[in-house]
């Protein structure tokens, strides 16, 4: 019995990851993302570093050599404050009310595009157009073309049917900036609900006319279930801005008449009382409730991509 011999085969060279050439390919790959990386923490992550620190002391500007480490005092004034504290109820109050009626709004836009008609085209830039408006000339307009009681065009309208003449700031005041931001923003929540509208599957709602079903009965147990991410992911991206919104509240009311919200508080604190430290403090409030909607926000567009994959 004679034994073989097999002759060894000659192993191919692998080149491992993670070897020099392969990292010096992927920072290679990498390195024109290095000036906007470093731009941004330059422009957003450092100054917020600095209002953080900052928030700590007890520092006016008045008096720069009296500052000293309050630790979190300026935060617990900032919630304890019967100012401050009304500040966080009115931005709340202001942006629910914003964001819900311009979802309404916003769907009931959607849903009328949605359908074929003469000149929708048209129709559908001229009710984008307030969205592409600057936020300051926005609350201008508001203020002197509409809400002015002497030249303004509702008491133009009113005086013509022969109705009162309000002073429509002084009398509403919270309403008059709620409206000027719900005219701004329904735009945006008409083209966030018109494409999920279009996203739809219309065979399934074919079957469903087939089956008897009535425009309502669609509409709800199957137009509506499947906006309901776009609702959400429109109330989570109004409510970021809405939260952080100061242009209306400056220019219509200049936070008078109990409108002041929490970022024209900090605006109060900083340009006027000069208090740095408890400006500070209220901004990185500000700051953190709007990543923890915009943690939201992100869940749900994430959700949304991988509904769309899955799908295709």
């Amino acid at each position: 019995m004679t034994a073989t011999t097999t002759a060894p085969i000659a192993a191919t060279p692998v080149r491992a990851q993670g070897t020099p050439s392969t990292r010096l390919r992927a920072w290679a790959t990498r390195a024109p993302l290095l000036p906007a990386l470093v731009f941004m923490i330059a422009v957003t992550q450092l100054p917020f570093v600095a209002t953080l620190v900052i928030s700590f002391f007890d520092w006016n500007a008045l008096y720069p050599k009296a500052r000293h480490f309050t630790g979190l005092d300026n935060y617990r004034q900032v919630l304890t404050d019967a100012d401050l504290r009304h500040s966080v109820w009115t931005t709340v109050l202001l942006t629910v009310t914003v964001v819900l009626v311009s979802l309404v709004l916003g769907l009931l836009l959607a849903l009328l595009l949605d359908r074929r008609f003469k000149g929708r085209g048209v129709v559908r830039t001229l009710l984008i157009a307030p969205f592409l408006v600057v936020p300051v000339a926005a609350a201008l307009l508001w203020k002197h073309v509409l809400y002015n009681p002497e030249y303004g065009l509702f008491n133009g309208l009113l005086h013509y049917v022969g109705g009162p003449q309000p002073d429509w700031i002084s009398s509403t005041p919270l309403m008059a900036v709620e409206a000027s931001l719900v005219w701004q923003w329904t735009p945006f929540m008409m083209l966030i609900l018109l494409a999920g509208l279009q996203s739809r599957d219309h065979q399934q709602i074919e079957a469903a006319r087939v089956d008897g079903a009535s425009d309502w009965q669609i509409f709800r147990h199957l137009t509506l279930p499947h906006l309901r991410r776009y609702l959400e992911l429109g109330a989570l991206l109004g409510s970021i801005y809405i939260v952080q919104n100061f242009d209306a509240v400056f220019t219509i009311t200049s936070g008078g008449l109990g409108t002041a919200n929490l970022p024209y508080t900090v605006y109060q604190s900083f340009y006027q009382a000069h208090e740095n430290g408890l400006a500070s403090a209220a901004g990185v409030l500000v700051v953190i409730g709007s990543i923890v909607i915009a943690t939201f926000a992100l869940r749900v567009v994430s959700s949304l991509f991988r509904e769309e994959v899955s799908r295709a």
